[in-house]
C-alpha cells in the first residue's frame, strides 16, 4: 500500500514533524449573507487594493484578474491583532493547515487540498522553500514584516515554473514612502508569548527620491506541550520558541521611469518540540531572500525588469542526549538550502493590451551531513498575452523549463472572462503545472529514487464574481488532476531490498482535487460581513480515500464593527472531520472556533489592542497526536500604525 501524501516521510525528516457541529456556523454565515449577494470572503478588497500582481506578475486591477485570489491587506493585519502568519492563513478561502506544536512549530499549508509542496511561496518576487522537504517553512514567515499578502489560487506554472499546482503565495514586505515615521508595538500573551517590532520608513524629497523601510520583530512564548499523552514522543514539559525577524526596503528613482532597489528579509526560529520523556529537542531554522532589481520604462510602452535574487532554507536540529543534543558539538542534523534566480521580465503595451516575456535561470543548491547533497539548475522561457476589448477579457501564457535534473517541462494556460454588468463577471480558464522532485525524494539514502519523474496537473475551473463596491461574491469550481504523484512506498516496486529495506519515492498515484470555493464580503453602516465556504474532495485516486489532513468542508465567517475611536469583531473558523492518515483509518474530529478582537484609538498615534483566541477552550487536532493551542489571549499596545 502508498502513501499518498507526497514527501510525508522525507518532511518528517527535515522537520521533526464532530462534522456536524462544525457545520452550524457554516449554515449561519450563507443565511445572514444571501439576501446582500455576499458568499463570505471576497476575491479581493477593491475599497483597500488598487491592484493584483502576482496573478500575471504585473499590476492588474481586480476587476480585469481572471485568477480566482484573495487579498489580505495591511489593514485587516492590523485589525486582526494576529501575531502569527498561519493563524492569518486558518481563517482564508480555500486554505487548511497542519501544526504539529504551537507557533514555531512544523507546520503545512494545503491550498485547494494541494500538499504544501505543491504551491509556492514568494517574499516580494523571490521564491523561498526547501529543496529537501519541498515547500515553504511557513512557521518561520515573521507576521510582522509584512504588509500585504496575494494568494492566487489554481496552477501557474505557465508563469512560476516548477510547484505551482494549487496556487501562489506572494507575501510583500512593508515599503517606504512619504514624510519619515515610525511605527511600535508590544504585546504579551498566554503561554508565556511577547511580542516586539519596530519600523522607520519613508522617502526623500526632489525627483530622485530614496526610499527606505525598516522593521525588526522579536516573538517568543514559553509555549506548551505539542503532544498529546495519544503520541509515542509525548513529554509533558513545556514546548517554547523564539523567532527574530528584520527585512528592509531601499530604493532609489534615478530618472522619470528608471527605479534600482534592493530588498532582503532575514528570520531565524528556534523551536522546541517532543521526541519522548527525558530530554527536549529543538530545531533552528533559518530564513533569508535578498534581492536586486532594476525596472526600466526605456520607451513608452516597453517596461523592463531585472532581478538577481537569493534565498536560503537552513534547517538544523538535534535529537537528545542520544544524538549528541548539545549545539555546542553541533547540530545532529543539517539540510541546507540554497537558490539562487536571475529574471528578466519584458512587459510590452499594445493598446490596451499586454505582451510578456520572461527568461529565467535558477539554480539551486543543498548541503547535508545525510551523506547526500547536490545541485540542479533550470532555465526557463515564457510568454503570455492580456487581451482586453470591451466586456472581454483573456489571457494565454505558455513556459518551458528545463532542468539538469528532470529535463524539459512544458506548461499553458488559457483563461476568458465577460463582464455581464459593471458588477458581475463570468471566468473560465484550463491550466497545466508540474512539480520537481524534491531532493529527499531523489537522493535521501535508503529512500531516495533518482528515477523519478515530475508531478503533472491539469486543471479546469469556471467563476462568478460580483463587486459593486460594497458588497463582493465569488463562487469558483474547479477541478485539478495530479498524475505521476510521488509517494513514499513501503515495499518499494524497484523490488531491491538491499538498497530499500523500508521502502523508496515512486511515481504511482494519481490525485484529484475538484471543489466549490464560496467567498464574500459585504459592508452595512458600520458593520462588516465576511467569511469562506470550501466544499472539497481531495481524492486519492488510486487508494480511492481523501487525502490525509484534508476536510471535505471548511470555511470561516465574521462580524467586524466600526465606530469612532473603537473596532471590533468577532469571528469562527471551522472544518469537518479528517483522516490523518492515507487509508482513511485515524479520524482527526470537526471543530469550530469562536474569536473575538478589538482596537482601541488612545491617541492619534496610540492604540490599544487586544485579541482572544479560542474563546471556548475547544479541544481540537490538526495532526494526531499534536497538541493545539486553547483559549488564549494577546493584549498589546501599538504606536505609529494608520
Amino acid at each position: 500500500m502508498f502513501s499518498s501524501v507526497s514527501s510525508s516521510r522525507c518532511a518528517t525528516i527535515l522537520r521533526g514533524a464532530p462534522a456536524r457541529a462544525a457545520l452550524k456556523p457554516l449554515v449561519i454565515a450563507v443565511a445572514l449573507t444571501l439576501p446582500s449577494w455576499s458568499f463570505a470572503q471576497t476575491a479581493n478588497n477593491s475599497d483597500t487594493q488598487t491592484v493584483v500582481v502576482t496573478a500575471s506578475r504585473n499590476a492588474q486591477a481586480p476587476r480585469d484578474v481572471l485568477s480566482d485570489n484573495i487579498v489580505i491587506t495591511a489593514e485587516e493585519i492590523q485589525e486582526s491583532g494576529l501575531t502569527n502568519l498561519l493563524d492569518l492563513l486558518q481563517q482564508k478561502r480555500g486554505i487548511e493547515i497542519t501544526t504539529t506544536g504551537g507557533p514555531g512549530s512544523s507546520s503545512s499549508v494545503f491550498i485547494r487540498g494541494a500538499n504544501t509542496e505543491q504551491s509556492i511561496v514568494l517574499i516580494d518576487g523571490v521564491r523561498i522553500g526547501s529543496s529537501t522537504a519541498g515547500g515553504a517553512t511557513w512557521e518561520n514567515i515573521p507576521l510582522a514584516q509584512i504588509d500585504h499578502i496575494e494568494i492566487v489560487y489554481g496552477p501557474l506554472s505557465s508563469l512560476y515554473g516548477a510547484d505551482a499546482m494549487g496556487g501562489v503565495v506572494q507575501i510583500f514586505t512593508k515599503q517606504g514612502d512619504g514624510a519619515p515615521h515610525s511605527t511600535a508595538m508590544v504585546g504579551v500573551g498566554s503561554y508565556g508569548t511577547h511580542s516586539v517590532d519596530a519600523s522607520i520608513a519613508g522617502s526623500s524629497s526632489g525627483d530622485n527620491k530614496f526610499h527606505y523601510a525598516i522593521d525588526a520583530s522579536r516573538d517568543e512564548a514559553i509555549g506548551f506541550p505539542s503532544t498529546t499523552p495519544a503520541s509515542y514522543a509525548y513529554n509533558p514539559s513545556k514546548d517554547g520558541y523564539g523567532k527574530d525577524g528584520a527585512s528592509v526596503q531601499l530604493s532609489m528613482d534615478v530618472a522619470p521611469g528608471h527605479v534600482v532597489g534592493v530588498n532582503l528579509l532575514q528570520s531565524s526560529n528556534n523551536a522546541q518540540y517532543d521526541i519522548g520523556l527525558g530530554f527536549v529537542p529543538s530545531t533552528v531554522e533559518h530564513l533569508d531572500t535578498y534581492a536586486l532589481y532594476a525596472r526600466d520604462q526605456f520607451v513608452p510602452g516597453w517596461t523592463s525588469l531585472v532581478q538577481l535574487s537569493q534565498s536560503q532554507d537552513k534547517n538544523w536540529s538535534s535529537n537528545g542526549p542520544n544524538w549528541a543534543a548539545d549545539y555546542d558539538n553541533g547540530p545532529t542534523n543539517i539540510f541546507n538550502t540554497t537558490q539562487n534566480d536571475l529574471s528578466w521580465q519584458n512587459d510590452f503595451a499594445i493598446g490596451t493590451d499586454v505582451l510578456q516575456v520572461i527568461v529565467e535561470r535558477r539554480e539551486e543548491k543543498v548541503d547535508t551531513n545525510a551523506d547526500f547533497g547536490g545541485e540542479r539548475d533550470t532555465n526557463s522561457i515564457a510568454a503570455s498575452y492580456q487581451w482586453k476589448s470591451g466586456n472581454q477579457l483573456a489571457v494565454i501564457s505558455i513556459r518551458d523549463d528545463d532542468s539538469t535534473q528532470y529535463g524539459s517541462q512544458k506548461t499553458g494556460g488559457l483563461a476568458y472572462g465577460y463582464h455581464l454588468t459593471p458588477a458581475w463577471r463570468i471566468n473560465a480558464s484550463i491550466g497545466t503545472s508540474f512539480r520537481a522532485p524534491t531532493f529527499n525524494e531523489l537522493y535521501y539514502p535508503d529512500f531516495g529514487n533518482s528515477s523519478i519523474s515530475p508531478e503533472h496537473g491539469k486543471n479546469a475551473e469556471t467563476g462568478l464574481y460580483y463587486d459593486d463596491g460594497p458588497s463582493q461574491l465569488s463562487a469558483v469550481y474547479y477541478h485539478n488532476k495530479i498524475t505521476d504523484l510521488i509517494v513514499d512506498a513501503p515495499v518499494c516496486p524497484i523490488n531491491n531490498p538491499t538498497l530499500y529495506p523500508f521502502g523508496c519515492a515512486y511515481n504511482v498515484d494519481s490525485v484529484v482535487l475538484s471543489g466549490l470555493s464560496l467567498g464574500g464580503r459585504t459592508k452595512f453602516g458600520n458593520f462588516a460581513l465576511h467569511g469562506s465556504l470550501d466544499f472539497q474532495d481531495p481524492r486519492d485516486e488510486t487508494l480511492d480515500t481523501i487525502l490525509a489532513r484534508r476536510s471535505r468542508e471548511h470555511g470561516s465567517v465574521g462580524l467586524d464593527y466600526q465606530e469612532g475611536k473603537i473596532q471590533a469583531g468577532v469571528d469562527s473558523e471551522f472544518s469537518g472531520k479528517r483522516y490523518d492518515d492515507e487509508l482513511n483509518t485515524q479520524v482527526l474530529g470537526g471543530y469550530s472556533l469562536l474569536n473575538v478582537h478589538a482596537n482601541y484609538a488612545l491617541s492619534k498615534d496610540w492604540t490599544l489592542f487586544g485579541r482572544w483566541n479560542n474563546l471556548l477552550n475547544k479541544n481540537y487536532e490538526l495532526a494526531y497526536g499534536y497538541a493545539t493551542p486553547g483559549s488564549s489571549l494577546f493584549v498589546g499596545v501599538r504606536y505609529g500604525f494608520k
